[in-house]
């Protein structure tokens, strides 16, 4: 990759004296983005995923067919239990509440403590199902979780998607060895807790890392990030350049007065991190 770059970059050319910067042309930008992909696979289909954290609590089944109405792929559910990360937010219930307002898929990021983990990973799981019982997304924290593999299989077991999601400080390797019980990694660039907050651009290479794992033993794995995504190259692009493919947008999409509108400056920036046309 840094080899790439060097060339892209880098590389000088002297004419009567005077160096010039390399400008990529059309040609060597399709170079690169051949060389990319043969490092990082094919682009998956990019999913815009709101999280519910900015929404108005007192009426979230409304907005959650809002978010529907506005063409989203699936709605995250944060649930914080004021351990795992500094704030209360909901419960099985509130979730389970929430389907009889939208038909789009669920997904529950459970950042809770293990106990509550242990304890509710049936009623999350159930909770988070279509609404014909389809298997719903539910994300475990690799921190929270001393036996990572038997959650992960329980999960599945229950009838659930299982995925895995790991903080800004947890090194990729934490989670290198359930890549093959996994449809989703959750890659969080914000520390968990509170939405508005501002991305972390050290998680891009944490990004590219689990993607070239995730090519090279062949699996089918969306990666997901969540925090501080807004439709910049700076976020989302980068993003998308790494090989992820799934984007939590909460106070990034909440923001716009026409979340529609949200959705697709999302999707064509996200597209254009991939090299693809919107």
């Amino acid at each position: 990759m840094k080899l790439i770059i060097a060339t892209i970059v880098v590389t000088v050319s002297t004419v009567a004296g005077f160096h010039h910067a390399f400008v990529p042309t059309a040609a060597t930008s399709s170079t690169t983005s051949t060389s990319l992909r043969a490092l990082y696979g094919e682009p998956r289909p990019v999913q815009i995923i709101p999280s519910v954290l900015p929404a108005d609590f007192g009426k979230l089944g409304a907005d959650c067919a809002a978010l529907e109405a506005a063409g989203c792929d699936r709605i995250q559910f944060d649930v914080m239990d004021g351990n795992f990360v500094p704030n209360l937010t909901f419960g099985p219930d509130t979730i389970k509440w929430c389907r009889g307002y939208t038909g789009l898929p669920f997904e529950t990021q459970l950042m809770v403590s293990e106990k509550c983990t242990d304890a509710m990973l049936p009623q999350f799981t159930e909770c988070t199902k279509g609404p014909n019982g389809e298997p719903g997304v539910v994300i475990v924290h690799v921190e929270a979780c001393t036996h990572l593999h038997r959650a992960l299989s329980n999960i599945r077991a229950q009838g659930g998607s299982p995925s895995v999601a790991l903080n800004p400080h947890t090194p990729a390797e934490m989670i290198e060895n359930v890549l093959d019980l996994v449809d989703h990694v959750l890659v969080m660039t914000v520390n968990p807790g509170f939405g508005g907050q501002a991305y972390i651009p050290t998680m891009t290479e944490k990004i590219r890392k689990i993607r070239k794992w995730v090519v090279d033993r062949n699996l089918d794995i969306d990666i997901e990030v969540d925090g501080g995504i807004k439709a910049t190259k700076e976020t989302i692009g980068a993003c998308a350049e790494a090989g992820a493919n799934c984007f939590i947008a909460g106070s990034g999409l909440f923001a716009y007065e026409d979340m529609a509108q949200g959705v697709k400056e999302l999707t064509a920036m996200a597209k254009e991190g991939q090299g693809l046309k919107a």
